[in-house]
């Protein structure tokens, strides 16, 4: 039996913790991006009109910008929806086994995209820019089938461990619930008594406050039957009575929780827009600054003597006024000092300081030298390469338990066709073929050839230096690194096969060439013979 208090207190212990390391600094970084997804964090602005409010503050959208491209970039270099950007492996295949695998796997991406994943992931992105941290929940659809993802706000989201690695497997989020959707959900013989009165008394609008707790089961059932006995248990709170509604399990965690650089000490992290922060505010006090000179540059700035007829407190300047004044020298321009030059280029500069720290420079100008497609997909690569490292711990955090988990609502699901008997107690690791994990091997793919056309530089020389080379692991290594289908390239047994046929079809063409000589040379032996006679 859960003990409820027990997860209470966990709880109220991990709201501190947050509230102490990240909220600040996670609430800043939304304030200068996307306000509207700080609902929730800020205790002195907590609902949406204010979070508009301070969209409409804004002064600068060079961040905001940036932070969007940058989440698009994440989308597609990590999880495109035009290509396949994960392979299953076990070691070893067999060429039925490899064609099984390379079949569920594209099978499994399809099923990916055909739901709502590319909505809810980009949602994802849009918070790990700012934040460093997403929440995806990973289900079945359980009224139309196939998956249903859904984007947990980072306000309504606690998170723990209970690993010495730090990895997250304990997930709380507070959300609400009206009674009429709380009946819905749970069932009226589950409802405490406050909903179910609300219900009788008609207030179906009434919102419910509900804590739902994810977190690894301490002892679990092997090939369980309910839901109760499964690895990951789920416990559903309501705060009102402060009373378990439903229990039930998940085999995998159904939380995606990546992190894109660790708070030291802490479970939290924080995104780029961080290490941005610093320009960001500096902008936008220029901006601040540059409006004020504006609105004096555009309306003037005046001096003017009190004589006794000319009453500066009191005068209005406008179109169509007339100034009273003893003197014309009582009432003249004032030169402002302000350098709006100096403005532009400091602003320019933090423009593309903000921009290359969150790595939203990646293409040439439009209207600069360099057009070529060639040097666009260059740069591009380039891009993709110095993102690469800070990518990988996304894809141990972030691709990884996604296709594990999709993986196991497929297979449990009756989705793959039945796989190859050898593949019962084999264990499948996943290998990334995104773009960004082929920035990752591109450089081993351009090494290998640059030293096959050296080699062949060489072989001019001396023609044997080609065989210092093994062309087949070249060709694997090359198509591994590319991200092509391992069905492209034949099994050892078939390579073998063909080999031995091109052998023997080798052999008996020079057979027959031999015969055909051997032919000819009688045939004109008997000539000779004959002209003699």
């Amino acid at each position: 039996m859960v003990e409820v208090s027990a997860l209470l207190r966990r709880h109220e212990r991990m709201r501190s913790q947050r509230e102490t390391d990240v909220d600040t600094t996670w609430r800043e970084c939304f304030d200068y991006t996307f306000p509207l997804r700080a609902n929730g964090l800020s205790q002195a602005i907590s609902t949406i009109t204010g979070q508009q409010h301070k969209q409409a503050e804004m002064l600068d959208s060079t961040a905001a910008d940036a932070a969007s491209i940058l989440a698009a970039n994440i989308m597609g270099g990590l999880t495109p929806s035009n290509s396949l950007w994960f392979a299953i492996d076990v070691g070893n295949e067999t060429n039925d086994e490899r064609r099984w695998l390379d079949d569920s796997a594209k099978l499994l991406w399809e099923n990916i995209h055909m739901a709502n994943f590319d909505a809810e992931g980009y949602e994802c992105c849009l918070d790990i820019v700012p934040a460093g941290m997403f929440a995806l929940y990973v289900d079945e659809d359980r009224e139309n089938g196939g998956f249903a993802f859904q984007q947990w706000p980072l306000a309504q989201c606690y998170f723990a461990s209970t690993k010495a690695d730090g990895s997250i497997d304990i997930v709380h989020r507070c959300y609400k619930l009206t009674a009429e959707q709380a009946q819905t959900e749970f069932g009226e013989d589950k409802l405490p008594e406050p909903i179910t009165k609300a219900l009788q008394d008609g207030k179906y609008s009434e919102e419910f406050e509900f804590l739902h707790v994810i977190e690894p089961r301490r002892t679990s059932v092997v090939n369980p039957r309910l839901s109760k006995n499964l690895p990951v248990a789920s416990y559903h709170i309501a705060m009102c009575t402060k009373s378990v509604v439903r229990e039930s399990g998940y085999h995998e965690m159904p939380v995606i929780v990546p992190r894109w650089l660790r708070v030291s000490g802490s479970i939290y992290a924080v995104g780029p827009m961080y290490a941005a922060l610093p320009d960001v505010r500096q902008i936008n006090q220029l901006k601040a600054l540059e409006l004020a000179n504006a609105d004096i540059a555009v309306g003037g700035m005046w001096i003017g003597v009190d004589d006794g007829i000319l009453n500066p407190r009191n005068l209005r300047l406008g179109a169509r006024k007339v100034v009273i004044a003893a003197d014309t020298d009582n009432l003249k321009a004032l030169e402002t000092g302000a350098d709006f030059a100096l403005s532009d280029a400091m602003v320019t500069k933090l423009q593309e300081s903000i921009r290359r720290t969150l790595m939203a420079d990646i293409l040439p100008a439009v209207d600069g030298p360099t057009k070529t497609a060639f040097e666009y997909s260059a740069r591009i690569d380039q891009a993709r390469k110095v993102r690469a490292p800070v990518f990988g711990r996304l894809q141990a955090e972030y691709l990884g338990p996604l296709v594990v988990r999709c993986f196991g609502l497929a297979l449990r699901a009756g989705v793959f066709s039945p796989p190859p008997p050898s593949l019962g107690d084999r264990n499948y690791s996943v290998r990334y073929v995104s773009p960004l994990a082929r920035a990752q091997k591109l450089d081993e793919v351009n090494a290998i050839q640059g030293v096959i056309q050296a080699a062949a530089g060489y072989a001019e020389a001396d023609p044997a230096v080609m065989d210092e080379i093994d062309f087949s692991e070249a060709v694997k290594l090359t198509a591994q690194g590319l991200g092509a289908p391992g069905t492209i390239l034949r099994s050892p047994q078939d390579v073998a096969k063909r080999r031995q046929a091109k052998a023997e079809a080798q052999q008996q063409a020079q057979q027959q060439q031999m015969a055909a000589q051997a032919q000819q040379v009688g045939m004109d032996a008997a000539a000779e013979r004959s002209a003699v006679a």
